[in-house]
C-alpha cells in the first residue's frame, strides 16, 4: 500500500496585469504576432482575469501555472525540477531555472509522474542533458526571472534569460501549442527530451522501457514510451509538427549521437536536436498531440484539433473555455483578493480528473488493452480518490452535472477492466494503489443518492459488494473477522478501518437501490466497526492489538505506538477520531452526550499544535490539531451543526476560509490534491459543506460572499444572498429559502440543484438559537435526532 509520505524523501497578462497585484509582470514581447494574442484573449477574460495560476506554485501546493484546458489530457507547463517532493508537478516556485516545457502534469499532488516530451529551445552550444538547478549551464537549462514570467488560464510565458528566448505556450484538450521567439541574428535549436520525467529522487532516472522516436519529414516527429514511475507501465505517445522545417535532425540513443541520416531509434533514453539557422527570422511554433493509445491516434488528435497554426485563435479559444466554466458561479463581493482566491481555487478544480480518450473515443483501459467509447462518451483519468470525494466529487454534482456521468462511468469500468478491480488513485491506465480504502464507492454511490442516470450502477453493485463483503483485500477479511484492523500486524490500521467503515456505508446504499437488502443491512452494520477502535476511557480513537488489548504507548499526538510503522495514515489520534462522516449521532453517545462530543471538538481546536518531530509536511495547515493542509480533517468544522451549536460551524469555517488561503504562491495550506483543498474553499465560501456525500446533503457553514449566483443543469439557478455580511460577521442570524423563514442547518441536493434564492442574514454576535432545534439538525445514517 502506497502512501504520499514515502515520496518525500504573456501578452495577456500584460493586459490583465493592471486588474490584478498577483501577476508578475513580464518584459515586453517584441513581435506584433503576440499583439493579436493578447487583444483576442484579452477581450474575451471577463473571470480569468481573477485567476492567479501562481498561487500553490509555491510552500507545498505543488500546482503548475502552465496552459491547459478545463479537465484537458495536455497540461503544457514549464519544468523547473522532476526529483523532489516540492516539485511534484513539476514546477516550483523558489527554482531559478527551467528545464523546458512537458505536455502532462499532476496538480497539487503528494507523489510526483508525467512530465511528458519536453521541449527546449536554446542557443548556443548544444546541449543534451538538463544540467542541475546548482549548475543550469551545464546543460539545457535556462535561468529565469519571475519578473520576466506571465501566466493565465490557457496561457503561459516566460523569458529564458541564458538564451534571450520568448517562450509562449496554449493548449487545446489534447494538443499543446508553442511559440518561441528567439533573439535578432542567432540561430537556434530544439532539444526534444523523450527521456525527460518524474524520478524518485535525484539519482535515480525516469524508468523508461519500449522508447520509440522517428524523425517522419523535417517538420515532423512521431515517437512514444512506456514509463514506470508511479503510474507503472503507464504508455504515451506523440506527434510533433513544426511550423517551418528544420535545417537537420540529430538523433541520440543513451546520450550518444546516432549517424547523421539516422531518422529512427528505439531504446530507453531517446532524444533529438533539431536545427535551426534561420530561428531569428520570425517565430518558431511547435505544435504537440499526445495520445495513450498510438502514434496513429497521437495524429490524428493533433490534426483534428490544431489543424492551423493560429496561436492567438487557439488562445482565445482556451480562455473562452475557461470563462465558459468559471461563469458557472458569479460572485459578488468587495474584495480583489476573494475574487483571486475564489475563482482561483475553481480553475484549480478542473485541472482533475483529466480527459484520457482520443478523438476517435478510444482509450487504453486499466487492463492495458484498448476500448471503445460510445459515441459522444468521454474517458478520464487521474482520479485522487482519498481526497476528492469528500468535496470536489459533490462539487461537480451541484456545478459541472452533465461530466457526472461520463466521471462516474468511468470509475465502474475502471471497476471492470483493472486486475486490482474498484479503483484507488487510477493514473493514465494504471492504478498505483496510493492511500487507502477504495472510495470510488463513494463516488458512485453519492450519484446514485442524487439521481444521476445514464451511469452503469448495475455493473457496478456485484464488482463492489465483492470489494466490501468477500475480497481479502489489504486486511478487508481481517477487518471482516475482527470488526477492526489491528496494529500489531497491519500498518495504519486505525485509519484504514475508520476509511473502510465509511467505504461500507457506501457500498450500503449501493446495495439498497440494487434491492440487495440482507446485503445493505450486512453492511450497515459493518459500517458501524469504527466504534471497535474508540476509547472510551480515554474518548480517542485509539490502535488495538489482534487480541483486543489497546496498544501503548499512546501519544494522541503521534502517529504509532512504535517506529515499526504509523497506525494513523497521513494523520494523527485526534483528527481521526473526528474522522466519523456517516454515523455521527451514535458516535456522541460514545462520548457520552453531545455536551461531551463538542468538548472535545473545542479540545481539537483550542489544544496546541505542536507535532513530534516525526510528522509528515501533509499534517499542515494548523488550528490547534485539526490539520486543514490535509483532507481528514476537512469535514471536523462542520460537526457542531450536528451537536445543535451551529454558530461554532460559522465561526470555524469563516476563520478556515480567511486564514488557510491567501493570494500568494504560498497561498494553500497545504498538496491541493488535484483541488480537494480547492473544491472545500469554493463551497464553504458559498456557504455550505457535504459532510456526508452519500447521503445527498449539504450542511450550512457562512457565506464569504455577498452574493453568489450558481448556474446549475438545464439552465437553473441558485442565487445565494447574504445580507450585513463582512469582516467580522461570520454568523448567521436568520436564513430564507425562496422567501420563507428556514430554520434547518442543512439542504438536500435535490432542492439545491432545482434551484432557487437562499438568504442569509449575518451579525457580528452567534444567534445560539438557530440550529438549536433537534428538528434542524442535519441527519446522519439516514436518521435525525
Amino acid at each position: 500500500m502506497l502512501t504520499r509520505r514515502g515520496f518525500l524523501q504573456g501578452a495577456i497578462a500584460f493586459a490583465l496585469a493592471a486588474a490584478s497585484d498577483g501577476f508578475a509582470a513580464a518584459l515586453p514581447l517584441p513581435p506584433k504576432a503576440m499583439e493579436s494574442s493578447a487583444g483576442a484573449a484579452a477581450a474575451l477574460a471577463d473571470l480569468t482575469r481573477h485567476v492567479d495560476v501562481f498561487i500553490g506554485t509555491g510552500g507545498h501546493g505543488h500546482t503548475f501555472p502552465g496552459a491547459s484546458l478545463p479537465f484537458g489530457m495536455v497540461q503544457l507547463s514549464p519544468d523547473t525540477y522532476n526529483a523532489v517532493w516540492d516539485s511534484c508537478s513539476g514546477y516550483y516556485r523558489d527554482d531559478g531555472s527551467i528545464m523546458g516545457f512537458s505536455h502532462t502534469h499532476l496538480s497539487g499532488t503528494g507523489i510526483g509522474d508525467m512530465l511528458d516530451v519536453l521541449v527546449m529551445p536554446a542557443t548556443g552550444e548544444v546541449k543534451i542533458v538538463p544540467g542541475s538547478l546548482e549548475n543550469p549551464q551545464a546543460g539545457y537549462r535556462s535561468r529565469y526571472d519571475h519578473a520576466d514570467e506571465s501566466a493565465t488560464p490557457g496561457y503561459y510565458s516566460v523569458l529564458l534569460k541564458d538564451y534571450g528566448i520568448r517562450a509562449e505556450l496554449t493548449a487545446t484538450e489534447r494538443a499543446g501549442l508553442h511559440r518561441y521567439t528567439f533573439p535578432a541574428g542567432q540561430s537556434g535549436h530544439l532539444v526534444v527530451d523523450l527521456f525527460h520525467g518524474m524520478q524518485d529522487n535525484p539519482t535515480t532516472p525516469t524508468r523508461v522501457s519500449d522508447a520509440e522516436l522517428t524523425v517522419v519529414d523535417d517538420r515532423t516527429l512521431t515517437g512514444g514510451r512506456r514509463v514506470h514511475e508511479w503510474a507503472d507501465g503507464r504508455h504515451i505517445y506523440f506527434a510533433m509538427k513544426l511550423s517551418r522545417p528544420f535545417a537537420r535532425a540529430q538523433v541520440y540513443a543513451n546520450d550518444t549521437a546516432l549517424a547523421a541520416t539516422a531518422r529512427h531509434a528505439s531504446g530507453t533514453n531517446l532524444k533529438t536536436v533539431l536545427y535551426y539557422p534561420d530561428a531569428h527570422d520570425t517565430p518558431l511554433l511547435v505544435k504537440v498531440g499526445i495520445s495513450a493509445v498510438s502514434v496513429e491516434n497521437a495524429v490524428r488528435n493533433l490534426d483534428t484539433e490544431l489543424p492551423g497554426w493560429d496561436f492567438a485563435g487557439v488562445h482565445a479559444a482556451a480562455v473562452a473555455a475557461w470563462e465558459r466554466e468559471l461563469g458557472r458561479v458569479r460572485i459578488s463581493t468587495p474584495s480583489a483578493r476573494d475574487q483571486r482566491i475564489f475563482y482561483t481555487a475553481m480553475y484549480h478544480t478542473m485541472l482533475a480528473p483529466s480527459l484520457f480518450s482520443d478523438v476517435d473515443g478510444r482509450y487504453r483501459g486499466m487492463d492495458m488493452t484498448i476500448h471503445q467509447l460510445p459515441n459522444g462518451a468521454h474517458n478520464y483519468s487521474t482520479y485522487s480518490l482519498w481526497d476528492t470525494y469528500r468535496a470536489l466529487h459533490p462539487m461537480f454534482t451541484l456545478i459541472q452535472p452533465e461530466r457526472v456521468p461520463d466521471l462516474v462511468n468511468g470509475l465502474v469500468r475502471m471497476a471492470k477492466e483493472s486486475p486490482a478491480g474498484p479503483p484507488v488513485w487510477p493514473l493514465q491506465g494504471v492504478e498505483t494503489g496510493c492511500m487507502i480504502g477504495y472510495h470510488s464507492a463513494v463516488v458512485i454511490a453519492e450519484a446514485q443518492a442524487k439521481g444521476f442516470t445514464g451511469i452503469d450502477y448495475t455493473s457496478a453493485w456485484p464488482i463492489y459488494r465483492q470489494r466490501a463483503l468477500q475480497d481479502d483485500y489489504r486486511g478487508l477479511a481481517q477487518y471482516r473477522k475482527l470488526g477492526y484492523l489491528p496494529s500489531d500486524t497491519v500498518e495504519e490500521a486505525v485509519s484504514k478501518t475508520l476509511e473502510y467503515a465509511y467505504d461500507d456505508w457506501a457500498v450500503a446504499q449501493m446495495a439498497k437501490a440494487a434491492g440487495a437488502m440482507d446485503d445493505h443491512r450486512t453492511l450497515l452494520a459493518q459500517s458501524r466497526n469504527y466504534r471497535h477502535l474508540f476509547n472510551p476511557a480515554n474518548h480517542f480513537m485509539q490502535p488495538r492489538a489482534t487480541d483486543g488489548q489497546w496498544m501503548t504507548p499512546f501519544d494522541p499526538r503521534g502517529l504509532g505506538h512504535f517506529k515499526k510503522w504509523r497506525d494513523y495514515t497521513e494523520s494523527n489520534a485526534w483528527e481521526a477520531t473526528f474522522l466519523n462522516q456517516h454515523d455521527i449521532y451514535h458516535y456522541m453517545t460514545m462520548f457520552g452526550g453531545r455536551d461531551a462530543f463538542v468538548k472535545k471538538l473545542d479540545h481539537l481546536f483550542n489544544m496546541s499544535s505542536a507535532l513530534p518531530p516525526d510528522a509528515p509536511p501533509d499534517i499542515a495547515g494548523m488550528v490547534g490539531q485539526y490539520a486543514h493542509g490535509n483532507e481528514p480533517s476537512h469535514h471536523v468544522a462542520y460537526l457542531y451543526a450536528y451537536a445543535g451549536q451551529h454558530y461554532k460551524t460559522q465561526s470555524r469555517v469563516r476563520m478556515l476560509c480567511e486564514s488557510m488561503y491567501r493570494d500568494q504562491p504560498d497561498g494553500l495550506a497545504g498538496n491541493d490534491d488535484c483541488g480537494q483543498i480547492s473544491a472545500w474553499y469554493v463551497l464553504s465560501a458559498l456557504g455550505f459543506y457535504p459532510v456526508d456525500p452519500v447521503s445527498a446533503t449539504y450542511v450550512l457553514g457562512s457565506p464569504l460572499f455577498d452574493r453568489a449566483e450558481l448556474t446549475m443543469a438545464q439552465g437553473r439557478r441558485l442565487v445565494i444572498e447574504a445580507r450585513d455580511n463582512g469582516p467580522d460577521r461570520p454568523y448567521i442570524q436568520s436564513v430564507q429559502w425562496n422567501g420563507q423563514p428556514y430554520s434547518r442547518t442543512w439542504f438536500r441536493h435535490a432542492d439545491l440543484a432545482a434551484g432557487g434564492h437562499l438568504l442569509f442574514v449575518m451579525g457580528d454576535k452567534p444567534n445560539k438559537h438557530y440550529g438549536s432545534a433537534a428538528v434542524d439538525l442535519p441527519p446522519s445514517f439516514g436518521e435525525t435526532v
